[in-house]
Protein backbone atom coordinates (compact mmCIF):
# COMPACT_ATOMS: atom_id res chain seq x y z
CA UNK A 1 0.00 0.00 0.00
CA UNK A 2 1.35 3.54 -1.17
CA UNK A 3 1.63 6.35 1.42
CA UNK A 4 -1.24 8.44 0.01
CA UNK A 5 -3.37 5.01 0.61
CA UNK A 6 -2.13 4.30 4.17
CA UNK A 7 -2.93 8.05 4.92
CA UNK A 8 -6.59 7.52 3.63
CA UNK A 9 -6.79 4.61 5.73
CA UNK A 10 -5.63 5.87 8.69
CA UNK A 11 -8.38 8.71 8.02
CA UNK A 12 -10.98 6.41 7.61
CA UNK A 13 -10.27 4.23 10.62
CA UNK A 14 -10.06 7.08 12.75
CA UNK A 15 -13.47 8.50 11.77
CA UNK A 16 -16.56 8.70 14.13
CA UNK A 17 -18.95 7.89 11.53
CA UNK A 18 -20.00 3.90 10.84
CA UNK A 19 -18.44 2.46 7.81
CA UNK A 20 -20.61 1.03 5.12
CA UNK A 21 -21.51 -2.55 5.90
CA UNK A 22 -22.80 -3.23 2.31
CA UNK A 23 -21.14 -1.76 -0.80
CA UNK A 24 -22.13 -1.57 -4.17
CA UNK A 25 -20.23 -1.48 -7.44
CA UNK A 26 -21.82 -0.64 -11.25
CA UNK A 27 -19.43 -1.47 -14.16
CA UNK A 28 -20.17 -2.01 -17.66
CA UNK A 29 -19.55 -5.15 -20.05
CA UNK A 30 -16.87 -2.96 -21.69
CA UNK A 31 -14.90 -2.44 -18.33
CA UNK A 32 -14.45 -6.06 -18.30
CA UNK A 33 -12.85 -5.95 -21.99
CA UNK A 34 -10.17 -4.14 -20.79
CA UNK A 35 -6.96 -5.76 -19.58
CA UNK A 36 -6.90 -7.23 -16.00
CA UNK A 37 -10.62 -6.01 -15.08
CA UNK A 38 -11.47 -9.27 -13.61
CA UNK A 39 -8.22 -8.96 -11.75
CA UNK A 40 -9.29 -5.52 -10.52
CA UNK A 41 -12.86 -6.61 -9.52
CA UNK A 42 -11.32 -9.45 -7.38
CA UNK A 43 -8.67 -6.47 -6.38
CA UNK A 44 -12.01 -5.03 -5.01
CA UNK A 45 -13.63 -7.73 -3.57
CA UNK A 46 -10.58 -7.81 -1.14
CA UNK A 47 -10.97 -3.83 -0.14
CA UNK A 48 -14.55 -3.94 0.09
CA UNK A 49 -14.17 -6.40 2.90
CA UNK A 50 -12.15 -4.96 4.72
CA UNK A 51 -15.01 -2.56 6.02
CA UNK A 52 -18.36 -4.67 4.54
CA UNK A 53 -19.57 -7.73 5.36
CA UNK A 54 -21.07 -7.74 1.47
CA UNK A 55 -20.41 -6.50 -1.59
CA UNK A 56 -22.70 -6.41 -5.21
CA UNK A 57 -21.66 -5.70 -8.52
CA UNK A 58 -23.95 -4.61 -11.37
CA UNK A 59 -22.34 -5.31 -14.86
CA UNK A 60 -24.62 -3.21 -17.35
CA UNK A 61 -25.11 -4.56 -20.76
CA UNK A 62 -25.64 -3.00 -24.14
CA UNK A 63 -25.74 -6.38 -25.75
CA UNK A 64 -27.52 -9.18 -24.63
CA UNK A 65 -25.69 -12.20 -26.14
CA UNK A 66 -22.35 -11.21 -24.78
CA UNK A 67 -24.24 -12.10 -20.92
CA UNK A 68 -23.55 -16.07 -21.12
CA UNK A 69 -19.52 -15.60 -21.78
CA UNK A 70 -19.50 -12.91 -19.23
CA UNK A 71 -21.03 -15.02 -16.83
CA UNK A 72 -18.94 -17.84 -17.39
CA UNK A 73 -16.07 -15.42 -16.70
CA UNK A 74 -17.15 -14.32 -13.39
CA UNK A 75 -18.57 -17.89 -12.01
CA UNK A 76 -15.47 -18.66 -12.15
CA UNK A 77 -13.37 -15.96 -10.55
CA UNK A 78 -11.44 -16.19 -7.63
CA UNK A 79 -12.78 -13.67 -5.39
CA UNK A 80 -12.20 -14.20 -1.27
CA UNK A 81 -15.95 -15.38 -0.33
CA UNK A 82 -18.56 -17.10 -2.06
CA UNK A 83 -20.48 -15.64 -4.95
CA UNK A 84 -23.44 -15.75 -6.70
CA UNK A 85 -24.44 -15.14 -9.96
CA UNK A 86 -27.74 -13.50 -11.35
CA UNK A 87 -28.52 -12.66 -15.00
CA UNK A 88 -32.25 -10.99 -16.54
CA UNK A 89 -33.78 -14.75 -16.38
CA UNK A 90 -33.01 -15.36 -12.95
CA UNK A 91 -35.62 -15.01 -10.59
CA UNK A 92 -33.71 -16.91 -7.77
CA UNK A 93 -32.81 -14.19 -4.66
CA UNK A 94 -28.82 -14.03 -4.44
CA UNK A 95 -27.76 -15.03 -0.67
CA UNK A 96 -24.07 -15.04 -1.06
CA UNK A 97 -21.71 -12.49 0.48
CA UNK A 98 -20.83 -11.37 -3.16
CA UNK A 99 -23.38 -10.94 -5.69
CA UNK A 100 -22.67 -10.11 -9.36
CA UNK A 101 -25.60 -9.14 -11.62
CA UNK A 102 -25.18 -9.37 -15.52
CA UNK A 103 -27.83 -7.55 -17.38
CA UNK A 104 -30.56 -7.55 -14.57
CA UNK A 105 -32.12 -4.14 -14.86
CA UNK A 106 -34.06 -2.77 -11.49
CA UNK A 107 -37.36 -2.65 -13.79
CA UNK A 108 -37.15 -6.60 -14.85
CA UNK A 109 -35.97 -7.32 -11.42
CA UNK A 110 -38.89 -5.08 -9.93
CA UNK A 111 -41.67 -6.65 -12.38
CA UNK A 112 -41.03 -10.07 -11.65
CA UNK A 113 -41.14 -9.78 -7.85
CA UNK A 114 -44.61 -7.90 -8.74
CA UNK A 115 -45.72 -10.69 -11.44
CA UNK A 116 -44.44 -13.56 -8.70
CA UNK A 117 -46.64 -11.58 -5.79
CA UNK A 118 -49.31 -11.43 -8.36
CA UNK A 119 -49.15 -15.21 -8.78
CA UNK A 120 -49.57 -15.87 -5.42
CA UNK A 121 -52.55 -13.87 -4.86
CA UNK A 122 -54.52 -15.64 -7.57
CA UNK A 123 -53.41 -18.65 -6.61
CA UNK A 124 -54.75 -18.18 -3.46
CA UNK A 125 -51.65 -18.16 -1.04
CA UNK A 126 -51.70 -14.26 -0.38
CA UNK A 127 -54.45 -11.51 0.02
CA UNK A 128 -53.80 -8.32 -1.99
CA UNK A 129 -54.10 -6.51 1.54
CA UNK A 130 -51.01 -8.83 2.45
CA UNK A 131 -48.65 -7.54 0.16
CA UNK A 132 -46.17 -4.41 1.58
CA UNK A 133 -42.80 -3.36 1.20
CA UNK A 134 -41.23 -6.81 3.46
CA UNK A 135 -43.27 -8.66 1.03
CA UNK A 136 -41.89 -7.14 -2.28
CA UNK A 137 -38.04 -6.96 -0.71
CA UNK A 138 -38.52 -11.07 -0.13
CA UNK A 139 -38.79 -11.73 -4.03
CA UNK A 140 -36.31 -9.44 -5.19
CA UNK A 141 -33.16 -10.70 -6.74
CA UNK A 142 -31.14 -9.12 -4.76
CA UNK A 143 -32.84 -8.12 -1.73
CA UNK A 144 -30.74 -6.26 0.46
CA UNK A 145 -29.84 -2.17 0.42
CA UNK A 146 -26.71 -1.50 -0.27
CA UNK A 147 -25.38 1.40 2.03
CA UNK A 148 -22.63 2.80 -0.58
CA UNK A 149 -23.15 2.61 -4.70
CA UNK A 150 -20.18 3.40 -6.11
CA UNK A 151 -20.10 4.51 -10.24
CA UNK A 152 -17.03 4.56 -12.07
CA UNK A 153 -16.63 6.15 -15.39
CA UNK A 154 -19.28 8.77 -15.09
CA UNK A 155 -22.20 10.46 -13.14
CA UNK A 156 -25.17 8.57 -14.40
CA UNK A 157 -26.50 5.21 -13.06
CA UNK A 158 -27.62 2.67 -15.35
CA UNK A 159 -31.19 0.40 -14.33
CA UNK A 160 -29.79 -0.71 -11.51
CA UNK A 161 -31.51 -1.64 -7.80
CA UNK A 162 -34.16 0.53 -8.51
CA UNK A 163 -35.46 -0.34 -5.20
CA UNK A 164 -32.85 -1.42 -2.92
CA UNK A 165 -30.57 2.00 -3.63
CA UNK A 166 -33.36 4.55 -2.88
CA UNK A 167 -31.11 5.71 0.70
CA UNK A 168 -27.82 4.72 -0.88
CA UNK A 169 -25.19 7.12 -0.65
CA UNK A 170 -24.56 7.22 -4.26
CA UNK A 171 -20.53 7.92 -5.63
CA UNK A 172 -19.85 9.05 -8.86
CA UNK A 173 -16.09 9.35 -10.09
CA UNK A 174 -14.67 9.98 -13.00
CA UNK A 175 -11.72 7.36 -12.97
CA UNK A 176 -12.56 4.09 -15.41
CA UNK A 177 -12.72 0.86 -14.02
CA UNK A 178 -9.35 0.02 -16.20
CA UNK A 179 -7.57 2.95 -13.95
CA UNK A 180 -9.59 2.46 -10.77
CA UNK A 181 -7.50 1.86 -7.98
CA UNK A 182 -7.52 1.28 -4.17
CA UNK A 183 -7.34 5.03 -3.09
CA UNK A 184 -9.93 5.44 -5.91
CA UNK A 185 -12.29 2.90 -3.15
CA UNK A 186 -10.86 4.38 -0.28
CA UNK A 187 -11.78 8.06 -0.95
CA UNK A 188 -15.16 6.67 -1.76
CA UNK A 189 -15.42 5.05 1.31
CA UNK A 190 -13.60 8.43 3.32
CA UNK A 191 -16.97 10.32 1.94
CA UNK A 192 -19.19 8.04 2.41
CA UNK A 193 -18.39 8.26 6.30
CA UNK A 194 -18.19 12.38 6.47
CA UNK A 195 -21.76 12.04 5.24
CA UNK A 196 -24.80 12.17 7.10
CA UNK A 197 -27.73 9.63 5.71
CA UNK A 198 -30.63 11.52 5.98
CA UNK A 199 -32.86 8.03 4.77
CA UNK A 200 -35.46 9.85 3.05
CA UNK A 201 -36.18 12.54 5.43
Amino acid sequence: MGLYEQYLSLRIRRHDGEFPDHIALVITERDLLERDAYGTLTDFFAWAFEYATQVTVYVSVLDAAAVPALRRELETLEAPREVAVRGPDDRTPAEAPIRIGIGLGGKHEFTSAVRTLAEHVEGGQLAPEEIDDERVENHLVFPSEPDLVIKTGAERLSDFMIWQSVYSELYFTDVNWRDFRKRDFLRAVREYCNRSRRFGR
